[in-house]
């Protein structure tokens, strides 16, 4: 009879580089209960995944006199349900950023601002995100981190047609956008991403598909707050400048967050 899989969380206090996390993978693959990892630098935790006595993993660590203690253990029902909370989150944001992509691109055609298009297709492109963290939904490490990677690579893609998209408009003549369209929408889309953010931090994994998702909707709340600022602008100077440089502002907000997610995938 197969044993059951157990997934260990773990604090590694003095795991802050890859050097550390090599000699961690090192010291645990020789486990054979060990049948998977996941790290996470930043906040120094090593997920195991594994058949296998707990206690001989903890050993195993504390060999490496890193300051290492057990978080908690979860048994494989446990991860089963994890995995059912990811996905159905995850389908939560996906269709309200898609919902909020056909909005804001409806309403940024017919307003004229770029700040709501710009808006619009990050929407779109978080809503195809987040289909792709569907499918690395209790996956392999490998296969999450090649879901990221794509990931950061569309968003790349899009911050660039978006900025040749702002030049062209700057260079070119284009009548004033409605400001109070672009206001309003924007206060929509602040909460409709507010509750993504919150939906997506019920999440107990922390796996890199998972992070990519809280920083793109992170990054779209900055992005709403800068359409709206863009709108009153709009609005006391009677110029389209604003909506450009925060439309520009925008698909540079993009490129550093899918940069981040290609440095997460490596």
């Amino acid at each position: 009879m197969r044993a059951a899989l157990l997934k260990s969380l773990f604090k590694v206090s003095g795991m802050d580089c890859a050097a550390e996390e090599n000699l961690v993978r090192l010291r645990l693959q020789d486990l054979e209960s060990v049948k998977s990892l996941e790290f996470d630098l930043s906040n120094r935790l090593v997920t195991v995944f594994h058949d296998g006595q707990v206690n001989d993993i903890e050993a195993a660590l504390s060999s490496l006199d890193l300051g290492s203690h057990h978080v908690r253990t979860s048994t494989e029902e446990q991860l089963t349900s994890e995995v059912s909370n990811q996905r159905g989150i995850l389908w939560a944001v996906l269709l309200i950023n898609f919902g909020f992509f056909v909005l804001e691109i409806t309403t940024g055609i017919i307003s004229k601002s770029m700040g709501l298009i710009a808006d619009s297709l990050d929407m779109l492109a978080d809503a195809l995100v987040y289909g792709m963290s569907l499918l690395a939904v209790g996956a392999s490490t490998v296969r999450k981190k090649a879901v990221a990677r794509w990931s950061g690579y569309f968003q790349l893609t899009l911050a660039v047609a978006g900025l040749i998209e702002v030049l062209r408009r700057f260079f070119g003549f284009e009548e004033l956008p409605d400001y109070r369209v672009m206001v309003s929408i924007s206060v929509l889309a602040l909460v409709a991403n507010g509750l993504c953010l919150a939906l997506l931090q019920r999440s107990r994994d922390r796996g890199v598909h998972m992070q990519a998702s809280l920083i793109f909707t992170s990054n779209d709340i900055i992005i709403n707050l800068g359409v709206i600022t863009a709108g009153l602008l709009v609005s006391w100077l009677s110029s389209n400048l604003p909506d450009l440089i925060v439309g520009a502002i925008v698909f540079l907000v993009v490129t550093r967050g899918a940069v981040r997610i290609l440095a997460l995938a490596k």
